[in-house]
């Protein structure tokens, strides 16, 4: 919502993507795979070590949906995707800044974080865990106004 109580066209949306949260499956197999093995050779405990297994994968749904990403025709939306409230947003006239930032894991999913800074005291936003981050870096420097001559536009990595 923008002044006014008007809607605002969504023209990108999403949560994190699922791959983002990789780290919390790995330890989740591990203690899946430690109480298999306790159930196996007859010891105690094996019923703890799957009942963590399965609120790892628990925690992981909640956290992917801790956040929802949200790109209209004038700014980048951060909300909160269980109470919707706004938790961040940059217009877009007020970016100076948007790289991607990737580790290995992360490009062998096809995700990353875009990190945007505003030129307005020097805000910086994370959108973590994008599907394609380069789409979407894409999609928002197209949305850009015209360059203003005077004013340095989107570094390039």
């Amino acid at each position: 919502m923008i002044e006014g109580g008007e809607r605002e066209r969504v023209l990108w949306q999403a949560f994190p993507s699922w791959s983002q949260f990789s780290w919390l499956y790995f330890f989740s197999l591990l203690a899946a795979f430690r109480g298999v093995l306790f159930l196996r050779f007859g010891l105690s405990g094996w019923e703890v070590w799957l009942v963590g297994a399965g609120m790892l994968l628990a925690l992981a749904a909640i956290l992917r949906r801790w956040a929802f990403y949200m790109v209209t025709p004038t700014r980048v939306v951060i909300k909160n995707g269980y109470t919707g409230h706004e938790i961040e947003s940059v217009k877009l006239e007020m970016i100076q800044t948007i790289n991607l930032r990737q580790g290995p894991i992360a490009r062998f999913w096809g995700i990353g974080t875009l990190v945007i800074r505003s030129s307005d005291k020097k805000r910086e936003i994370q959108v973590r865990g994008v599907k394609d981050p380069e789409v979407i870096q894409a999609r928002i420097r197209a949305l850009y106004p015209a360059p203003d001559h005077g004013r340095k536009m989107f570094d390039l990595p």
